[in-house]
């Protein structure tokens, strides 16, 4: 149990996109260099991996991200009983399985906070996980 917030992938896509001219990026970049210590699963290790991939960055400097990552973070491993309770999650929720999986991570770690733009912002899911967009003030 962390009691450390969850950070969804594209708050760290966007943390690390060199060409980002989105206000965003100055948004994600100040909350993932803060110096409060977060909590990732495997799931958003790999869904990062996918993205910068898709916006052309270097395999070497994804690499590098992922392994600062990964030194900075609670590593949450995206194991059977999360798939399970994710399921629940979904049914529940009605949200996507990869918002789901994110999900269960974040109450499997016992993060009071998760940082993600693809759920409603302010919403608690299970009485104890709040979703937090931290772009709320930009996406108007």
């Amino acid at each position: 149990m962390s009691g450390e917030p969850f950070i969804d992938t594209n708050i760290w896509v966007y943390a690390h996109l060199e060409t980002s001219q989105d206000p965003k990026g100055d948004l994600a970049r100040a909350l993932v260099e803060s110096d409060h210590r977060f909590v990732v699963s495997t799931q958003v290790l790999n869904e990062y991996y996918a993205a910068m991939l898709k916006n052309r960055a270097s395999d070497l400097a994804i690499q590098s991200n992922l392994e600062a990552m990964i030194q900075h973070c609670e590593v949450v491993l995206v194991s059977v009983p999360i798939i399970r309770q994710a399921h629940v999650i979904r049914n529940r929720y009605g949200f996507s399985l990869w918002d789901s999986l994110v999900v269960s991570s974040a109450l499997d770690a016992g993060c009071p906070v998760l940082y993600s733009e693809d759920l409603q912002h302010d919403q608690r899911i299970e009485g104890r996980l709040l979703v937090c967009n931290p772009f709320r003030a930009t996406s108007n």
